[in-house]
């Protein structure tokens, strides 16, 4: 642990984010051994995946960017309601232009502009458009710990990256599982998943460069990966987790991701 204590804050973010990105990967090799997945288990999983992201929303962002403004003189709810709103806003916008399709959903609902791309690929770009702000989070996260800032502590950035890669289990295996009931081989069905989770480490880079050199935008930063993660959770995990009405299940998921986030950045942070 020493070792990753005296790392720069962007390679610690990078490190951060592989870690993120390989639970994914691990999600996506039970398709080794499955062929099939419950759709109440899904449900509860994606439920639990949504809890986690709503708990880290608060925890690990929000709260620490209210705390960041007021440490540099900031009024501060004003940098946590713009980035907020702005991370909302870009993900809908990303929710447009990004042709995806969700997990189970026939082909005819795929979202965004027509486009002749096959079904796995529509369903890793679904996922991919999770990560970006899962990613965001995780580097900004990271990228806070230069600031010297009250609120930004290597162990809440850490708790942050742990819930992350918890709730990337299940995401993994939501790709690759339906895509080897489809008719693809484990090998590809396998690829397709783990592929969803690459953008992570990219995305966890650029916000951790972004706030490392710019510092006064940590705020606004930190509220914008929020707004990001709660419009993916509001748009995409919650309806998607009760479309076979498995209402019940997908909230005690939903508040038992919440909960296991919230004891981790309370916990450690």
């Amino acid at each position: 642990m020493e070792w990753f204590l005296n790392c720069p804050v962007i390679l610690q973010a990078l490190l951060a984010t592989l870690f993120t990105y390989g639970v994914t990967a691990l999600g996506a090799g039970t398709v080794f051994f499955f062929k099939s997945i419950n759709r109440k288990l899904l449900d509860g999983m994606l439920g639990f995946a949504g809890g986690v992201m709503i708990a880290a929303s608060f925890w690990s962002l929000l709260e620490p960017a209210i705390a960041m403004a007021e440490a540099l003189g900031m009024i501060p709810w004003v940098p946590a309601t713009v980035g907020f709103l702005l991370g909302g806003a870009f993900l809908g916008l990303v929710d447009r232009i990004l042709p995806h399709l969700h997990i189970e959903y026939p082909m005819q609902e795929a979202e965004g502009p027509k486009t002749n791309l096959g079904r796995s690929i529509l369903l890793v770009l679904a996922i991919t458009l999770h990560n970006i702000p899962e990613g965001l989070a995780v580097g900004v996260g990271f990228g806070a710990l230069a600031a010297g800032i009250p609120g930004a502590g290597v162990t809440g950035a850490i708790a942050l990256t742990l819930g992350i890669g918890l709730q990337n289990f299940p995401e993994g295996a939501a790709v690759s599982i339906p895509l080897r009931r489809d008719g693809l081989s484990r090998g590809k069905a396998f690829w397709y998943g783990q592929l969803s989770g690459l953008v992570e480490p990219v995305a966890g880079v650029l916000g951790a460069a972004l706030v490392y050199y710019i510092q006064p935008i940590l705020p606004y930063a930190l509220a914008f990966a929020a707004g990001a993660m709660i419009f993916v959770v509001a748009e995409e995990v919650i309806p998607e987790s009760r479309r076979e009405g498995n209402d019940h299940i997908a909230t005690a998921g939903i508040m038992l991701g919440f909960a296991i986030m919230m004891a981790l950045d309370l916990g450690l942070g």
